[in-house]
């Protein structure tokens, strides 16, 4: 069978910890995962032309996945973000400016990977310049109607604006946002504040959604795919490091809607690989066959 070609469109960076570096970024994260669970996957991106970018690709090419559509800027720096953890394991960051994902070109051959990909995954950090801004609704322009365009909408800091929520989710076709996002996107776009799901259901109909998930931390999950809502509480564990478990739900679920598997499936295996992403340092960790199959 043909492997699905997915894509991490956005930000690659380094989470610098106070012991250690680690590579992240939330589309590179997404890719990754989506590999794991069977995906040709593929990150358009861009690195600096220096340490932390030679080591990015060392990183990737070791964990199997192409660096054909990361750009090597010699102009700027590698992206990268300091983060704390607090008692919960819930992370505070603090991102560089001016760093290569901010300055996203549309070259030719990432206008073919938009022609050419099943699914898609973009945020809204990664369009805080507004020159990766274009290039990222550019590329989703090129997708075609079949194409599975996320928005994982991953608000932080300041890096956002109604504009960019409007531009992005009009792209869109599956939506995926936590529980403290969900009043702030429904309030920029100028929709009334009402229960979680009652505001979920007005995002579905406004956008014409195929799907979209509702994540509530140690709350559960709330996931509506082609007319129908499943909602499950989160798996018991203990949680160290909550970087990148959104990252890795957002995989499992689109990688579940590719391979036509049914809702309760599909977000049972999310909830059960982020929660399993909580348990671990780092944004991407091997994930156990046993939640893979």
């Amino acid at each position: 069978m043909t492997r699905k070609i997915v894509v991490g469109l956005g930000e690659v960076l380094w989470d610098v910890y106070p012991d250690q570096a680690l590579f992240g970024g939330a589309p590179a994260n997404f890719a990754c995962h989506a590999a794991s669970l069977g995906a040709d996957a593929r990150i358009a991106s861009a690195v600096g032309q220096d340490a932390l970018g030679s080591r990015a690709i060392d990183w990737l090419l070791q964990h199997d996945l192409s660096c054909d559509w990361i750009a090597v800027d010699p102009k700027h720096p590698t992206g990268c973000v300091d983060i704390s953890l607090d008692a919960k394991g819930m992370p505070e960051y603090r991102f560089a400016h001016d760093v290569a994902w901010d300055f996203l070109e549309l070259k030719v051959h990432w206008q073919q990977l938009a022609q050419t990909c099943d699914a898609v995954c973009y945020g809204t950090l990664a369009q805080r310049s507004q020159i990766s801004s274009q290039t990222i609704l550019e590329f989703l322009d090129r997708t075609s109607p079949q194409t599975l365009r996320v928005f994982d909408v991953n608000l932080r800091q300041q890096f956002y604006g109604a504009q960019v929520l409007s531009a992005s989710i009009q792209r869109a076709n599956i939506v995926k946002l936590n529980h403290e996002e969900l009043p702030i996107v429904t309030a920029l776009l100028g929709m009334d504040h009402a229960a979680e799901l009652e505001m979920c259901d007005q995002l579905i109909q406004r956008f014409s959604l195929k799907a979209l998930a509702l994540t509530r931390g140690a709350q559960g999950s709330a996931v509506y795919l082609d007319g129908q809502w499943d909602q499950r509480s989160a798996p018991k564990i203990q949680a160290i490091d909550t970087v990148g478990a959104g990252d890795a739900f957002s995989a499992a679920l689109i990688m579940g809607v590719l391979q036509g598997k049914p809702l309760e499936q599909i977000h049972a295996r999310a909830a059960s690989i982020a929660a399993y992403v909580c348990t671990q340092r780092g944004a991407v960790v091997p994930i156990p066959k046993s939640l893979v199959d």
